[in-house]
């Protein structure tokens, strides 16, 4: 009996032994509720996005014809010699949008002597115009994290309703040429900015909860690479 017993831990220590093995071998199968990421900025053009600019002679304000916003070398490159938006043709909800940002050299009136200044918009609706409604992740000097609550949206932060602005809680931004991490997590009505791996500001009970995309040309120079929008399970 004793060893008709042993044998058959001996045979149960083995399955399990073996199933152990080929279930780390084998890569973790991804749930039918996860998504891929997709990237929104192919490295090559501007497909899958829109141009809006102010110009100040009131001209075409899908015409760039100063290259306000170029691809350049595999990045986005914004002049920001003009006030615009880059705009995703798509609308998006539940996702986390992340990207790669740095500052250029060059400032322009009226921002020549200011902080460079730049912005993500989520939940973009409307029509194209500068600035639509919407919620922004600003990107400023010494600022990046903080929220704009634009043209009328509104968001929860801390328990009090936000018609304006909410300043980050820390700065997490790298020196000036370096390349910077921004991620803006929209899970139903929350909005959390996440500046190179450390979140700044969360807000709940957004107005908007679905739209479009929009990168700001604000008067800086910079650089956008590596654009990428992943869908929340």
């Amino acid at each position: 009996m004793r060893i008709a017993i042993r044998s058959v831990v001996l045979v149960l220590s083995f399955g399990l032994a073996v199933a152990l093995a080929d279930a780390s071998a084998a890569p973790p199968a991804r749930s039918a509720a996860d998504a891929a990421p997709v990237s929104l900025f192919n490295g090559k053009d501007l497909s899958g996005w829109t141009i809006h600019l102010n110009h100040s002679d009131k001209s075409d304000p899908k015409a760039d014809p100063k290259g306000v916003f170029q691809v350049k070398d595999g990045v986005i490159h914004v002049s920001g010699e003009e006030f615009g938006c880059l705009t995703t043709d798509k609308e998006f909800d539940n996702y986390k949008v992340s990207l790669e940002f740095k500052w250029g050299e060059k400032r322009w009136p009226p921002r020549e002597n200011a902080v460079r200044d730049s912005g993500i918009l989520v939940h973009v609706v409307g029509p194209d115009k500068v600035w639509p409604r919407s919620v922004e992740c600003q990107i400023q000097e010494h600022d990046c994290g903080d929220f704009y609550l634009v043209d009328g949206a509104t968001i929860v932060i801390d328990g009090k309703l936000e018609k304006q602005y909410k300043k980050k809680s820390a700065d997490h931004e790298k020196p000036n040429g370096e390349w910077n991490t921004v991620e803006v997590v929209c899970d139903g009505g929350t909005v959390t900015n996440i500046i190179n791996g450390k979140i700044v500001n969360t807000g709940t009970d957004a107005s908007e909860k679905r739209g479009k995309i929009v990168l700001q040309s604000e008067g800086a120079e910079l650089f956008f690479r590596n654009v990428v929008l992943t869908p929340l399970k």
